[in-house]
């Protein structure tokens, strides 16, 4: 046998082994990758169901949520729902007609707060021509603190008092934000705005009005836009959601609920979005999520200075004519500022 010959003849089993080694890796690798691509169609079916429940737990398309009274989340609270007036003024918005109403929640015992508004912004009936009449909404006192008697006594002197029946607490804002909604919707079709409006807050009627006579008439909500909100996931947070109940990590755009303003047609559609958003119990996101399911966006004001959060550190000798709302300490500090409000008015602010 040549030399040549017997080379080939030794090459050509290995060379067979080769071929079928190469062939058994070939097919295991195949079938491992198949493998692999199955098992990740699996675990990204289970994370796609598991990310669908959780923000189902927010968002529900075509179907109402759950009335329950108790719902099983503390992130989440019971609106829809049928809630009744407990305190009611039916007739007067519609026989005022005013331009403007101004909302404001307020604790039931918090007495000292609503009358600081009377004696201030609260008695602004007439601005630039135009009618503006004010309301408290209250839910139900927590406490057996005898408030309930007293707040009968304000409504029969003051006729500005609306209460309803669930309780009144911090995680019920959304509940007291929607049934706001629901009584402009229901008792003022002849009102173009309202703003809701915190208690603690300095309100410039005068300014507020002025903006609002070259506003938008429909579909329209401007205050303090809060933009690109990252969701709070810190348990120590007032403001903690959880992933189960919010799933995405930035909120829509919103205005923040110290003191915002809408036309009078956004109502009853943000009231027909609540019956597909779960509803959560920071109050002026839930309304964000409201606006978004109906493709709307909070407007930023025509002058970002007007709503303000806190009081700056300087303020020039015009400040309170120059702004429309701005947050305060306390309702003694409303009646001060009231005060210097008035005389920066008759200057030459």
């Amino acid at each position: 046998m040549s030399e040549n010959h017997k080379s080939k003849s030794e090459k050509t089993p290995w060379k067979r082994i080769c071929r079928w080694l190469c062939l058994v890796f070939f097919i295991s690798g195949s079938l491992m990758l198949a493998w692999c691509s199955s098992s990740l169609d699996r675990l990204h079916l289970q994370v796609s169901i598991w990310s669908i429940k959780s923000y189902n737990n927010l968002t529900t398309v075509g179907k109402t949520p759950s009335a329950d009274p108790s719902p099983s989340s503390p992130y989440f609270v019971a609106y829809p729902h049928q809630y009744h007036f407990i305190l009611d003024e039916p007739d007067r918005c519609r026989q005022e007609r005013p331009f403007l109403v101004l909302m404001i929640p307020v604790a039931p015992h918090n007495r000292k707060a609503r009358d600081a508004i009377r004696n201030t912004w609260g008695k602004e009936t007439k601005v630039l021509g135009q009618v503006i009449s004010h309301y408290f909404l209250l839910g139900r006192s927590t406490e057996a603190d005898g408030s309930e008697e007293q707040v009968l006594q304000e409504s029969q002197k003051h006729h500005d008092i609306l209460q309803s029946d669930f309780l009144d607490s911090y995680r019920n804002l959304t509940i007291k934000t929607m049934v706001m909604f629901e009584w402009l919707s229901n008792h003022c079709p002849n009102t173009s705005y309202a703003m809701k409006v915190d208690s603690d807050m300095f309100l410039n009627v005068h300014n507020l009005v002025s903006m609002l006579l070259k506003a938008p008439q429909h579909l329209y909500m401007t205050g303090l836009v809060a933009l690109n909100r990252a969701v709070l996931r810190d348990h120590n947070s007032k403001w903690f959601l959880p992933f189960s109940a919010f799933p995405e990590s930035m909120y829509p755009p919103y205005a923040l609920g110290l003191g915002y303003v809408f036309s009078l047609d956004l109502p009853k559609k943000i009231l027909k979005a609540s019956a597909h958003v779960k509803a959560v119990y920071i109050e002026d996101v839930y309304v964000g999520l409201c606006m978004r399911h109906l493709g709307i966006t909070p407007t930023n004001p025509p002058n970002g200075g007007w709503f303000r959060a806190t009081i700056p550190f300087w303020q020039g000798s015009c400040y309170w004519t120059s702004v429309i709302t701005t947050i305060l300490e306390s309702s003694e500090q409303l009646l001060d500022t009231w005060e210097t409000y008035q005389t920066q008015a008759k200057s030459v602010c």
